[in-house]
Parts: C-alpha cells; sequence; structure tokens
C-alpha cells in the first residue's frame, strides 16, 4: 500500500504521521502539496494535525476549499483509504466528507495531555488489530475537538455503527470525566458509510514507538498496512 499525505500551509504533523506510517509500511509516503490534484498511485490519503491556513475563519474551513480535497473526495468515494487527525479530521468535516463540526473545546482551553480511547467497531481497516472494547492511549493537542453534530446525525452514526472511537477510562467506562473537550456523546472519532474514510481528532501516530513512550497507536497503522 502506497500513502499520501496532504500538505496544507501550516500542517506541522506531517513528520510524526511519516514518522508512523514509513514503519507499517515500510516505505515513505508521498509528500503531496495541497494545490496538486493527482492521487494516482496512493491508496490511502493522511490529512495529519497542525494549522492549516492558521486556522483562520474556522479550524480546517480554508483547507477544505483547496484543490486537492476534490480529489480526496472522489477518491474516498471510489473506496480509497483516507485518515484524518485532528486538524486532518477538522478538514474532512469542513469539506462534506464526514458529517458534523469541530467545535471549541468545552473549557474554552487548548488541551495537550493523553487520554484514552475506547474501540467501538474492530471490523474495519482502522481497527482491525484492536479488540472491541478495548482501550488505548492517544495524545490529545487541540483547542477545537469538541465534536457536535445535531441529533439526527448522531442518531444516525449510531444506527449505522459509524462512531469508531470514543473517550473512555483507562478501563473503558464512556464517563464525563473522560471526555476532556466535552464531544457528543463522547465521540472521538467516526467512519464513513462505506467504512474507508476515519477522521479522530486525538494522535495515534504520537505512540509508535517505546522511544515516544509507547506504541498505543502502532495497531492503527499495522491494520491499514495489512488492509
Amino acid at each position: 500500500m502506497q500513502a499520501g499525505i496532504i500538505i496544507f500551509p501550516g500542517i506541522n504533523r506531517e513528520r510524526d504521521m511519516a514518522i508512523a506510517l514509513q514503519a507499517a509500511f515500510g516505505r515513505a509516503p508521498k509528500m503531496i502539496w495541497h494545490k496538486d490534484s493527482d492521487l494516482s498511485g496512493v491508496d490511502l490519503i493522511v490529512i495529519p494535525g497542525g494549522f492549516s491556513f492558521g486556522d483562520y475563519l474556522r479550524c480546517g474551513a480554508m483547507a477544505a476549499h483547496s484543490p486537492i480535497m476534490r480529489a480526496v473526495g472522489d477518491h474516498a468515494a471510489r473506496g480509497g483509504y483516507v485518515l484524518g487527525v485532528c486538524n486532518g479530521f477538522q478538514i474532512l468535516t469542513e469539506a462534506g466528507i464526514l458529517p458534523g463540526a469541530l467545535l471549541r473545546n468545552a473549557s474554552l482551553r487548548f488541551l495537550s495531555m493523553d487520554c484514552h480511547l475506547r474501540v467501538e467497531r474492530a471490523d474495519t481497516a482502522f481497527t482491525r488489530h484492536y479488540r472491541q472494547g478495548q482501550t488505548f492511549r492517544a495524545v490529545l493537542a487541540h483547542g477545537d475537538g469538541n465534536y457536535f453534530a445535531d441529533a439526527a446525525t448522531l442518531d444516525r452514526l449510531e444506527g449505522e455503527n459509524l462512531v469508531a472511537l470514543r473517550y473512555a477510562t483507562r478501563s473503558g467506562e464512556v464517563i464525563q470525566q473522560a471526555n476532556l473537550n466535552g464531544s457528543a456523546r463522547s465521540i472521538a472519532g467516526i467512519l464513513s458509510p462505506n467504512l474507508r474514510v476515519l477522521g479522530l481528532m486525538p494522535h495515534p501516530e504520537d505512540l509508535v514507538d517505546p522511544l515516544m513512550g509507547g506504541i498505543d497507536g502502532k495497531k492503527l497503522f499495522d491494520a491499514l498496512a495489512a488492509a
């Protein structure tokens, strides 16, 4: 599988993502500038974290109109894999590829800390190396990670089993204290209906090597490589 990482002005997590992808896939990902539109030969598109276009207007709103995003939408519709992490998740919602929006954290503060995620379904290309109900550690680094959608959209996500990850305690309890940014129904990550697009706020790429302090996120990238 060939991965490609999209670079927008202000994105700053592409090198961390490249380390995770290189380790899992055994080959370097392609770096794709946002004004390009040729995704030929790329199986997995990754939109990493950072502050695309300085987070002016709304986080991800300007990046969503870059030329590359039409190609990303077409890639996803054809069944190609797309992973959006943090700002990447925000861009996917602003582009309409995933539903909902990411609002200011409930605390109105930037969060930089560990969290735990509970795997809601383990039968996807992203989560197949975890067990359903398993929790793993990930890293929060965002000011606008409060997932929001109207009640009908939330009910649809629940009914179609498209919630991939929820904020939880280490033991797997979904409680308010574990939902650090205030996301609706403790949602940390969601899937597209064809299960080929995953958007999530925490950073699994920050924990893929013992030298980083843990390997909890490694299974996500290994699962994608196995796909």
